[in-house]
């Protein structure tokens, strides 16, 4: 037997008002329709729901037994729309990608933001760039809702990630410098050297990119510090030192007086993308699993 959800609604609102007209107002439809309604509904079922006269309105026992199972169903159901109504949200929710470099490396962006659309086909993506001062790429201060980051990230208990690249770091120089014409240089090699360096604002990161862990405790020699490909650049064909960098970010610098090598002695750099450890958002994890499925990890 089919009973309609819109027959159970008008059936508890005349049961819990026991009136038809307060209850037609309350259903925002007519009374001769809401009569109307209930006499099907008990032709349906074969039996009174209600009790009429000219003294008013009263539940039959048919009425009365069926009263808390139709209020109940009427509840699931509310609950059930609510749970499709924030999925819907999400769907049509916005997302800030965060990151201070391109991804680059093979389209890696554009296939992560295909799968995504393809699952959230009402989401907007949106690119922001940030500077090198900030290596949470916005995260830590909630500007961007996910970023491309590169490890390690400072307080990382705040975060969760997934490493999409990895890649051996280079290092960058004029092509005048005295190691330009090796096809490798030991880190051991650039110790004396000065490098250029992130914003202290930059935490570990920027730690990192100066290998003080491959140093064996012998403080580095700062040049110049820089907060973005393009001073980076200006800062190595200036001469004022030289800079460690992921091999998939080599094209960036790569242009005229600049060259780059490998270099022996370091552990290679990581690309993840993260998130906030507390945002659980669907639309923030369905983003992280498709940079995983895409990277192949």
């Amino acid at each position: 037997m089919d009973v309609h959800g819109r027959d159970l609604r008008y059936f508890v609102a005349v049961a819990e008002e026991l009136h038809f007209t307060r209850a037609a107002e309350r259903l925002f439809v007519s009374q001769p329709a809401l009569s109307k309604q209930i006499r099907m509904l008990e032709r349906t079922l074969g039996v009174a729901l209600f009790e009429r006269d000219r003294r008013g309105v009263a539940l039959t026992r048919a009425g009365t037994a069926l009263l808390p199972y139709a209020q109940r169903v009427l509840a699931e159901w509310q609950t059930g729309w609510e749970a499709v109504e924030a999925v819907r949200a999400a769907q049509r929710a916005g997302l800030v990608v965060g990151m201070s470099t391109s991804p680059g490396r093979g389209g890696l962006l554009p296939a992560v933001r295909s799968r995504v659309t393809a699952e959230y086909p009402e989401a907007v993506l949106t690119v922001r760039q940030f500077s090198w001062d900030d290596a949470t790429a916005g995260l830590a201060d909630g500007t961007s809702d996910v970023a491309f980051v590169w490890l390690p990230l400072p307080e990382p208990e705040r975060y969760g990630w997934t490493v999409v690249a990895q890649e051996p770091r280079l290092v960058a120089l004029p092509d005048t410098h005295r190691l330009a014409g090796r096809p490798a240089v030991d880190f051991a090699d650039l110790l004396d050297e000065p490098f250029l360096a992130l914003p202290k604002s930059a935490g570990p990161l920027r730690d990192y990119w100066l290998a003080t862990d491959a140093r064996g405790g012998r403080e580095p020699v700062v040049g110049a510090e820089v907060s973005s490909s393009e001073e980076t650049y200006e800062a190595l064909v200036g001469g004022q030192g030289v800079c460690l960098l992921a091999r998939g970010n080599a094209p960036l610098l790569m242009r005229g007086g600049v060259i780059t090598r490998r270099v022996v002695g370091v552990t290679p750099s990581r690309l993840a993308v993260a998130r906030r450890a507390d945002d659980d958002r669907p639309l923030v994890h369905a983003y992280l699993r498709a940079a995983a499925e895409v990277a192949g990890v």
